[in-house]
């Protein structure tokens, strides 16, 4: 690692930290309801939504109400987005004729099982994309369809995170919220300012954003080459700070029209984790302590730092089968310069471990350097941080009431250990709780495995429906990477992250329609025993501190919650992580690659 390798992350932590309390107390004011500096131009804004939604802002929901509200958007949203996607060669907006006969390049409409998986992914703010966006959706589909779910599901996991602290927060209420008052809320006051001016910041750094037909240009060989471009600043702005991660462009952030300098790439990275920060605050302000939730930040940010000095030492060792031109390391010698393959030279090393590592640490999943190309402890990071539910900082919302979830499942732990009723918070850790913090924990994970390991083996006959052979042969590498390459895609789809490590064709019913199903388990299978939980804490009354009650918001509880998170992490998924890239590293140091 080098010297200002490891300044760019340090600097990158600071900015982090620094605005973690302001952007904390803003949005701990805009969903207590109080009056912000925005409040002047948007309140108005606001009240014209309520009225056009039939919305009631002072009626609260039990929790069955506010997830039903949930489960009902989600359904019409998910409705829409398909019916949009199949029917874009009839809509506006589509200069270059797709799902049309003429579409340049024999594209055509997206089928039923590719608009099945791609609704699921942007409603679920996955953002696992099948296709390239540059040759498949228009201009339509992209700002209508997908961006708008871009604001419109970062928005709901904020709901949901609000609504779990007010469960702490609260005693003795049968409500938690209004789901459609906080989503609101969320997009007017917190989601669309920033986006605007990213998206301006964006533009002036270079970042297209237009509605013109793809440039048709000559180059030097005399052939042609078609340049694509069209909204881009737009749907980057909100993909970084939703942490929805889905590209404009197949490169996604490696794109030069995406991300086209280190400081565009210094703000995007900034905008991934300003969100989940800003909430640890948000969490603390509104629970009455703000120690709780800077505990939880320092846990996030221990995680965080672990993992991306993992991943940059690991990058900048290299490949020692590669060094040398071709010649092998000794076990002790690095790859000069380091693993620079898969890799946009205007960022280098540093600036691509970090970035991959906060778009997997985020539920984002935007990428600007290509995950197939990491060494396998890279790669390891990388999935680890997804595995683990990606609670380290995590997304809009999810990072908050994941990290929740593991603090229900450590205090109870600690009980354990000393024969105590857990509490936090001043509320009593018992049996519904720890049962829907197990549920959530259990479905994602079975999910990730049972898939991966239904993928590794199962068969079809030629060209079945379903997929042509093995599911298997959609591989590009063997061994320990390929499964590693299966086992990347249903842990991105059930951790809604979206990245990959791209050496698998999943554009198939099979991977289109089980990637779909794991993404669908690793929303709602979280997000509705945590609404349980938050409404079975608004119903408790704080009990008061005694000396045998322990402290939450020191190093001590720090230690136990990263722990947790951790063996919790290494107990579900060691075997298999210890078939691709553990393995793959041993190999690789003996001179084998896949």
């Amino acid at each position: 690692m080098t010297p200002f390798g490891v300044l760019q992350i340090v600097v990158f932590m600071a900015v982090i930290t620094a605005l973690a309390k302001p952007m904390g107390a803003f949005m701990a004011r805009v969903f207590n309801g109080e009056r912000t500096f925005l409040h002047p131009v948007l309140r108005p804004v606001e009240r014209f939504c309520y009225w056009v939604g039939g919305i009631n802002e002072t009626a609260e929901q039990r929790w069955t109400q506010y997830a039903g509200s949930l489960l009902a958007f989600s359904f019409v949203s998910f409705a829409l987005l398909y019916v949009i996607q199949r029917l874009q060669g009839v809509l506006p907006f589509n200069p270059m004729g797709f799902g049309t006969a003429h579409a340049p390049g024999g594209a055509t409409a997206m089928t039923p099982d590719l608009a099945f998986n791609t609704a699921v992914s942007f409603v679920t703010n996955t953002n696992w994309q099948s296709y390239s966006g540059e040759s498949t959706l228009s201009y339509l589909v992209q700002m209508v369809g997908l961006t708008m779910h871009n604001f419109t599901s970062a928005a709901a996991g904020m709901a949901i995170a609000v609504a779990l602290i007010r469960g702490f927060a609260r005693q003795q209420a049968n409500n938690i919220g209004n789901f459609w008052v906080d989503m609101i809320r969320a997009i007017i006051y917190v989601l669309l300012p920033i986006s605007i001016a990213a998206a301006l910041l964006m533009c002036s750094m270079g970042v297209v954003q237009n509605f013109d037909s793809y440039t048709v240009a000559s180059t030097v060989e005399g052939k042609t080459q078609t340049i694509a471009q069209g909204p881009v600043a737009s749907q980057e702005a909100i993909k970084m700070l939703g942490t929805n991660g889905g590209g404009f462009f197949n490169a996604n952030s490696a794109h030069p029209f995406e991300n086209p300098t280190p400081a565009s790439n210094l703000l995007q990275m900034i905008l991934i984790f300003l969100i989940p920060a800003g909430l640890t605050f948000m969490f603390g302000k509104m629970v009455g302590d703000t120690r709780q939730g800077w505990a939880v930040f320092a846990t996030m940010a221990l995680l965080f730092m672990a993992g991306v000095f993992v991943h940059y030492g690991s990058e900048q060792a290299g490949n020692p089968v590669l060094a040398k031109f071709g010649v092998a390391l000794e076990p002790t010698e690095t790859q000069p310069g380091g693993n620079m393959e898969g890799k946009e030279v205007r960022f280098g090393i540093a600036a691509s471990s970090l970035f991959s590592t906060i778009t997997t640490a985020a539920s984002c999943g935007a990428v600007n350097a290509a995950h197939g190309s990491l060494t396998p402890l890279a790669g390891l990071v990388a999935l680890f941080n997804m595995q683990v539910g990606e609670v380290i900082f995590g997304g809009t919302g999810a990072g908050l009431y994941g990290m929740l979830l593991f603090a229900i499942l450590a205090v109870f732990i600690a009980g354990l250990m000393v024969g105590r009723t857990p509490e936090y918070l001043g509320k009593k850790i018992e049996g519904k709780e720890v049962k829907m913090a197990m549920l959530a924990l259990i479905a994602t994970s079975a999910a990730i495995l049972v898939f991966s390991g239904m993928s590794s083996a199962i068969s079809f006959p030629k060209d079945n429906y379903w997929n042509n052979g093995p599911a298997i042969a959609n591989l590009t590498n063997a061994g320990p990477r390929g499964f590693g390459e299966i086992l990347y895609a249903y842990t991105s789809g059930a951790a809604n992250n979206g990245s990959a490590f791209a050496g698998l064709n999943a554009n198939t019913p099979w991977y289109n329609m089980t990637i779909g199903l794991a993404m669908l388990v690793g929303r709602f299978l979280i997000v509705i025993p945590m609404l349980a939980v938050a409404g079975s804490l608004a119903a408790k009354k704080k009990i008061p501190t005694t000396a045998g009650t322990l402290p939450t918001h020191g190093p001590l509880f720090v230690g136990l919650l990263a722990g947790t998170v951790i063996i919790l992490g290494a107990l579900t998924f060691f075997p298999a992580l210890s078939l691709s890239p553990i393995v793959e590293h041993f190999l690789m140091h003996e001179g084998r690659l896949f």
